[in-house]
């Protein structure tokens, strides 16, 4: 039990408040498991409470097999200082095969996010830190962009999570209010969390309907840094919230989730860009990021720390400089107004627009923009979204139509 005190008044909060309930909505809400399914589950050390009442409120819906994965950024960054350089970049092969055979088994699939040991790369290299892209693989996506897993992501509270978010704290009032924020944005203080959320996804859902039926050709980014044009193909869908497997199992892969976003087209990104929050890349977290697009293509990438890491995936292939997606994000939600910086893309992604170099998703495009959308091995987000970025739509003959003004939705 963690006992702190705000002002005059004393709050008395245990995480044990939030973990059943967090587990039962990444479960029965998020991942959509179903009876008999495989269920594997993402995670790192520190969030071992949780990954098990996920697995506890799992095999209650009926799970066939909890597979429980724990991936120690510790060890990565032994690896880091000591492994000969050039095999930094082998991936052992049994880690994409047993995605592969997640797939294959048409598995649910949990990850939980949050920075498990901030600041740890610190004194690693960034061009040694970008050659181990664990504990991404390249065959995750492959399955989720075949459709093979109805999957979620859910953050993961820790105390060195808490540490890193509210600094001025201590340690305990640090992590009961991390709880506390999270249990918020995720809506576990409502009397039915689910009935809240699809309240809110209908929402989001409408509103991205109305979105592919302007039939935009680009959207204009504008504010403090940014003057930013992404091009959309023509058949760019907007989509939100939900999607469904191949199997037809619908499901909601981020949880919170406050974003509706599309595929745009891969070689019409001009202008540049500041990053409006930090955002971490595989334990390097990155500030003051700004670049530029032409062609499509990233470049000019600085930053106050952690350039080189970007810089370095965004070589990783063909595909990895050019955008996958662009996400709209209004002011309505439960994480921007907070105020705070999570240091996590699952939660910083839904507090503000945002763009994505890398894979592309193929449900947010039709069968014909499926051929030319952005393909890659990588997929990372950063947030250029504020109340004072404004976005401007642009129809196929030029006009302009505003389409979120001071994070407020114009259509």
């Amino acid at each position: 039990m963690l006992v702190f005190t705000t002002g005059h008044r004393e709050a008395i909060i245990t995480r044990s408040t939030y973990i059943t309930p967090l587990a039962e909505l990444l479960v029965g809400h998020g991942a959509n498991v179903q009876p008999g399914q495989v269920v594997g589950v993402s995670t790192s050390p520190g969030k071992e409470e949780l990954a098990r009442a996920i697995a506890d409120a799992a095999y209650r819906r009926g799970a066939k097999y909890v597979d429980v994965v724990y991936f120690d950024p510790y060890v990565k960054h032994s690896r880091l200082l000591h492994a000969a350089e050039d095999t930094l970049g082998w991936v052992p092969p049994w880690l994409g095969q047993r995605m592969l055979d997640l797939g294959d088994l048409r598995s649910a699939n949990i990850s939980l996010s949050g920075p498990p040991a901030p600041g740890l790369m610190d004194d690693i290299a960034p061009a040694i830190a970008g050659k181990d892209r664990l504990p991404q693989i390249p065959e995750s996506l492959q399955m989720v962009h075949a459709g093979y897993l109805n999957w979620t992501v859910g953050p993961g509270p820790t105390p060195a999570w808490a540490a890193l978010v509210y600094p001025d704290l201590s340690p305990d009032a640090a992590y009961d209010k991390l709880w506390q924020e999270l249990a918020h944005i995720l809506r576990l203080d409502e009397p039915d969390p689910v009935a809240a959320w699809k309240t809110r996804s209908a929402d989001l859902m409408a509103r991205a309907v109305t979105l592919t039926s302007m039939q935009l050709d680009a959207l204009h980014f504008r504010g403090p840094g940014t003057d930013l044009t992404v091009g959309l193909l023509p058949g760019s869908l907007w989509i939100a919230a939900a999607m469904t497997t191949a199997d037809g199992i619908p499901f909601a892969p981020n949880l919170p989730s406050e974003e509706v976003f599309t595929t745009p087209d891969p070689t019409r990104t001009e202008g540049h860009v500041r990053a409006t929050r930090p955002l971490d890349v595989a334990g390097t977290v990155i500030r003051g990021l700004t670049a530029k697009f032409t062609n499509g293509r990233i470049h000019d990438i600085q930053a106050d720390s952690g350039a080189d890491i970007l810089a370095g995936r965004c070589a990783m292939d063909d595909g990895a400089s050019r955008l996958g997606e662009v996400a709209l994000v209004d002011g309505s939600g439960r994480i921007g107004p907070l105020g705070t910086v999570f240091y996590d893309t699952l939660l910083d992604e839904n507090a503000a627009s945002h763009i994505a170099v890398g894979a592309a998703y193929p449900d947010a495009v039709d069968a014909e923009g499926q051929k030319t959308m952005n393909r890659s091995t990588i997929h990372i987000d950063f947030m250029i979204g504020a109340p004072d970025v404004d976005v401007t739509g642009i129809t196929s003959t030029g006009s302009e139509i505003p389409v979120l003004i001071g994070g407020e939705w114009q259509v």
